[in-house]
């Protein structure tokens, strides 16, 4: 229901009022600025510069917003008003927006000028033919914490401070929602190249090249506004059960009887595992997506064998098809690779087989509904259809161009500074499309993605960290990245157990990074052991890594890691409970403590620990040769140490023992959970 009051206003110097399909909407200096209600709490915010605004442009949002409740739109003495449930929007008559707490009137966040005699809060720079670089300036609040952001590896926790490009890199997930200590969650809804400045004289979000701007904001406390904005952009499928277990892979199992020798030997030594994963190269050429017969003759046997197992195979699918492919002809001629503004069709340079030197590759387009449909049948055809493999690694879907320059490229769905950053979100939709129009059930979807965009869980987008280091100090960033993630819609995150770029299985001061990141990863929403380890070789068909398999650590290791397959299996039901409630609520299994504990001010600095689900408090050891740590337990609940028993009153800092082989856990107000057997 709308209430509407008075909106035939306007300024005599300024701009003009009115109502639009129960919102409002403000037009003065060629400027047309339109708030909507978009969910409960919620209110969306267009503007463009030079005509009416364009319905149709790619962003985050679903097509339809989520009811919102009553809403009250009223004019009086050349200021407007709209509210949603909690939140109300101010607009005066220069179409400058203050966002309030409906209850109190209190300042939630306000858009801001850029100087005194600049109009407005949005500038539009123009680049030509109706595009501009747009800035949308906000007042920056003393002692506010931001977090969210996609995935970022400079290992802040509160974002605050920060300057961040909004570009896919590998290990840099551009996902721009933000939620605010201040009680609102704020999506700029643009999938634009650009960059976000949080600097304490102000917030600005930039957008390289584009024709409108679109942003959303909610109000709440943190679960509430997470609610509420995975409702607005979508919520994932439910986990396959399977998905919940342990993955094993490496960089690369190079043969079929290789990765069987594996699977059996994880079955010989009674450890559980659920996944194993063939890597990159294992195709006759780059873009074919099928498997090379020569490393791997009898894929169907191959899968009867893991299924006997109780083991999935998952395959890794890659964007980029090769010259030598024999789909790269029919795909060229057809429209369905990234175009470019100069030069030739390729993005990167990469090894194939039955060369000597790189060649130059070119990515399909996932924005291209075609495209997407001629890729997933050829999945179809090479994987699904005669082997019923289902699962899918895609790799280096940022995309991985080489160089990267967004500019020069053309997309089905607009030049590349304007929707550049779409494009892992769209990949994910091909497989989940694919596999659910393919008829064979496959409602339950996942996909492993190496970037991702806001909305991309809604496609069964799992995310990992990408290609990392493999010390003490890349695993303490990597909790806040997990976090951060976490509050940017994507539930189904983890990391290469152990890093990625390196690792000697025969030192033992790895040995003591891999045991402490394995800890962390069986109580991770997914954990998958990976990672390129010594001796490498060079990048191509032939390359492998050194061994990376439970066994690969020595004795002393072995037993350690075993425990916590162990207690992954023992965990399975609870963290499927937590994966329902992100399906059904929005709500993270990886959560920062704030999550559950808003009104504990101390629980908004805690970067170094976690929530697993609501009842079990995960504190990592993150120092070479930690037998101890302090751990802070959040005020208003009792906490006990899960593996001894001990009772603690919450918001109090306490020190425990971390030998090797434990990692701190806590549950909360007598939760009881299988952790010590």
């Amino acid at each position: 229901m709308t209430e509407s009051v008075s909106l035939a206003q306007s300024s005599p110097t300024i701009g003009t009022f009115s109502e639009h399909a129960g919102g409002l909407e403000w037009r003065g200096r060629q400027e047309t600025l339109r708030l909507e209600p978009w969910g409960p709490d919620a209110i969306r915010v267009r503007a463009r510069l030079g005509g009416p605004l364009l319905p149709d442009l790619p962003g985050a949002l679903l097509d339809e917003a989520p009811p919102a409740g009553p809403v009250a739109v009223k004019v009086k003495d050349g200021t407007a008003t709209l509210t949603c449930g909690a939140i109300t929007a101010e607009v005066n008559a220069e179409g400058m927006i203050r966002f309030l707490r409906t209850d109190t009137g209190d300042e939630l966040l306000a858009e801001e000028r850029a100087h005194f005699w600049w109009p407005g809060p949005r500038l539009y720079t123009a680049t030509g033919n109706g595009y501009h670089r747009l800035e949308q300036r906000f007042a920056a609040y003393h002692g506010e914490r931001l977090y969210g952001l996609g995935q970022h590896q400079h290992g802040l926790f509160d974002q605050k401070g920060a300057v961040v490009d909004l570009v896919q890199r590998n290990a840099e997930v551009s996902i721009p929602v933000l939620t605010s200590s201040r009680g609102y969650t704020l999506l700029w809804n643009n999938p634009a190249v650009g960059r976000v400045e949080l600097a304490e004289n102000g917030t600005r979000w930039v957008a390289d090249s584009a024709r409108q701007l679109d942003y959303w904001i909610a109000a709440g406390t943190p679960a509430q506004t997470q609610r509420r904005y995975t409702a607005a952009t979508g919520r994932t499928p439910m986990l396959p059960e399977w998905a919940a277990g342990f993955w094993q892979c490496k960089l690369r199992y190079r043969t079929q009887e290789e990765l069987l020798s594996v699977a059996r030997e994880y079955k010989r030594r009674g450890l559980p595992i659920s996944v194993i994963v063939c890597d990159f190269f294992h195709w006759t050429h780059l873009g074919e997506w099928r498997f090379d017969p020569a490393e791997w003759p009898d894929p169907a046997a191959m899968v009867r064998e893991l299924d006997e197992l109780g083991i999935r195979l998952m395959v890794s699918v890659w964007p980029s098809v090769s010259p030598l492919s024999e789909n790269h002809p029919v795909m060229e001629q057809r429209g369905y690779f990234i175009g470019t503004e100069y030069g030739p069709m390729a993005h990167a340079d990469w090894p194939d087989k039955e060369v000597a030197e790189t060649v130059q590759v070119a990515f399909y387009d996932a924005t291209n509904p075609d495209a997407r449909d001629f890729v997933f049948s050829r999945i179809q055809e090479n994987y699904l259809d005669p082997y019923g493999i289902s699962e899918y690694w895609l790799d280096a879907c940022e995309p991985e161009l080489k160089p990267g320059f967004p500019a020069n490229l053309r997309y089905h769905a607009g030049p590349g500074l304007e929707v550049g950053n779409l494009y892992p979100r769209e990949n994910a939709r091909t497989f989940y499309e694919g596999l659910r129009a393919a008829g064979r059930g496959e409602d339950e979807v996942i996909t492993l993605n190496r970037s991702a965009w806001a909305g991309s869980q809604r496609y069964g987008a799992a995310v990992w960290s990408g290609d990392i280091g493999t010390d003490f100090a890349t695993l303490r960033r990597q909790i806040a990245a997990g976090l951060n993630v976490a509050l940017s819609g994507i539930p189904w995150w983890h990391t290469d157990i152990g890093g990625f770029h390196g690792g000697d299985p025969d030192d033992p001061a790895y040995r003591e990074v891999l045991v402490r990141w394995f800890q962390f990863g069986a109580l991770s929403p997914l954990m998958r052991l990976h990672g390129f380890r010594d001796p490498g070789m060079p990048l191509g068909p032939a390359m492998t890594g050194g061994p990376n398999e439970v066994w690969s650590y020595g004795p002393d290791a072995e037993p350690i890691l075993a425990v916590y397959l162990r207690l992954r299996e023992r965990l399975r039901p609870y963290l499927l409970a937590q994966m329902r409630a992100a399906r059904d609520e929005g709500l993270p299994p990886m959560r920062p403590l704030f999550l559950e504990f808003p009104g504990d001010a101390r629980a908004w600095d805690v970067a170094d620990a976690y929530l697993l689900g609501p009842d079990l408090l995960v504190a990592p050891v993150l120092e070479a040769g930690a037998r101890r740590r302090e751990v802070y337990l959040p005020a208003g609940a009792r906490w006990a140490d899960a593996w001894t028993g001990a009772s603690y009153e919450g918001g109090s800092t306490v020190t425990v023992d971390a030998p090797l082989e434990r990692i701190p856990l806590f549950l909360r107000d007598g939760a009881s959970l299988p952790v010590a057997g």
